[in-house]
């Protein structure tokens, strides 16, 4: 049984850091691709970022430069580091498992999903 379990979340001030962790169980070290993917109240689901079963990493265009996703294999966890958050980056923060990265940042045809973490840039 796959799981998924995201932490890290929290209140940050604006310019400040988190890393958030999808801690994944029930299938085989680097058999996924990961992504996370972030949603804020009445908007829509949008992705983030994206890690291959390779390592390859893809970021959408907002993030670029600001977050950095990372796979600890040994622990089978995927890293989410948020970097210079600003409050349009205020969310809940999900991540999912399965299907394939987009270059944009997208994790597509997912299969599984956690139950996300809550992120608030706020002063």
């Amino acid at each position: 049984q796959v799981q998924l379990v995201e932490s890290g979340g929290g209140l940050v001030q604006p310019g400040g850091s988190l890393r958030l962790s999808c801690a994944a169980s029930g299938f085989t070290r680097n058999s996924y691709a990961i992504g996370w993917f972030r949603q804020a109240p009445g908007k829509e689901r949008e992705g983030v970022s994206c890690i291959t079963t390779r390592g390859g990493t893809y970021d959408t265009d907002s993030v670029k430069g600001r977050f950095a996703i990372f796979r600890d294999t040994a622990s089978n966890t995927v890293y989410l580091h948020l970097n210079s958050l600003k409050p349009e980056d205020t969310a809940t923060y999900y991540c999912a498992a399965g299907g394939y990265c987009s270059v944009d940042g997208w994790l597509r045809e997912s299969s599984y999903w956690g139950q996300g973490t809550q992120v608030t840039v706020s002063s």
